[in-house]
């Protein structure tokens, strides 16, 4: 655990952020492989967020302890980063891609079937907790759009028709 004393008023409290032994154990390999602390910031946040699924807070703060720099350094790097989230998500998030190549191949029509089949707009998790809509703006295959991401598995060549048979391996 590390703590840091904050000031509020005349009033002095002690801060805790706490890591993991299983965090600090990959944090620590990431930082052997670069030359300054700092450098690991990002695969940090990816190995706290793959353990407690978000970056909260109270995240941006054991890392920043942990690493040696200020909360808002690494906030800014969270917050610069898509597929950093920095509010809770579903236990699976699909990422849909609004790249031009996609929107020329109907993406419109994915996204307003997934709104529809899941009750939830860009932005929002589904009321069982399953499911995070997000937009992302390339998802890399433009060859083959329209294309959508459920956690790492990508899907090319999207039809509307595909959509059930999709969701149904995540639920």
């Amino acid at each position: 655990m590390i703590t840091e004393k904050v000031n509020k008023g005349n009033e002095v409290k002690q801060q805790a952020h706490y890591l993991t032994d299983i965090e600090r154990q990959f944090i620590d390999h990431e930082v052997s492989l670069v030359p300054h602390k700092s450098a690991a910031v990002i695969e940090a946040l990816k190995i706290v967020q793959h353990q407690r699924g978000w970056i909260s807070d109270d995240s941006v703060n054991a890392i920043a302890a942990y690493l040696q720099m200020s909360p808002a350094e690494v906030d800014s790097v969270a917050t610069f980063y898509n597929l950093i989230f920095r509010k809770p998500v579903g236990r699976h998030v699909i990422l849909v891609c609004d790249s031009i190549s996609c929107y020329v191949m109907k993406y419109g029509d994915i996204y307003k079937a997934l709104q529809e089949k899941l009750h939830i707009h860009f932005g929002e998790t589904t009321s069982d907790q399953c499911f995070t809509l997000l937009p992302n703006a390339c998802l890399g295959c433009c060859d083959h759009a329209p294309a959508l991401m459920i956690d790492n598995d990508l899907y090319k060549d999207i039809t509307v028709a595909m959509l059930d048979r999709i969701l149904k391996q995540y639920t």
